[in-house]
């Protein structure tokens, strides 16, 4: 037990390590945008740590990421309240989105917070949200499939 949790909490790690990594040097290192944003380092633990979770396959990464960025820029944009109102409001319809359409990755929650209070512009949605995703799953895909051998996406 304690050695394939050892072995586990590695791979992840690295993987985690490896993948952040990656959008990290895209975002500072190249002058194509922001690649990177808090959320992607919870999605982490779900695609490494736990990628057999309904919550870490690609549709869920990919779509839970978007609609509930999408919502941020919507209630930042389009709903006239103070901040304190609005920022529980847009986690609110986030989450009640994802689960509606079936595409719940916890992480994508706090999508609307870093939205809303880092007053991002609708570019947001293509870089980091559309292309930032993309290369999750692509690394998802790889480490997971190729190096690992596991069913993913399962």
């Amino acid at each position: 037990m304690i050695k394939n949790n050892l072995k586990k909490s590695f791979i992840a790690g690295f993987f985690s390590t490896i993948t952040i990594g990656v959008l990290t040097l895209l975002t500072y290192k190249t002058t194509y945008g922001v690649f990177l944003i808090a959320s992607f380092g919870s999605s982490m633990v779900l695609l490494y740590g736990y990628p057999e979770s309904p919550f870490a396959q690609p549709k869920n990464i990919f779509f839970g990421h978007l609609l509930t960025a999408i919502i941020g820029l919507f209630f930042l944009y389009l709903i006239p309240l103070p901040i304190y109102i609005l920022l529980p409001l847009a986690v609110g319809a986030g989450v009640g989105t994802m689960i509606l359409f079936n595409v719940t990755h916890p992480p994508a929650g706090g999508n609307p917070i870093i939205v809303v209070m880092g007053s991002v512009s609708l570019d947001y949605i293509i870089n980091p949200i559309i292309i930032g995703s993309f290369i999750i799953l692509i690394f998802g895909v790889v480490l997971n499939r190729l190096i690992l051998k596991k069913k993913y996406p399962s």
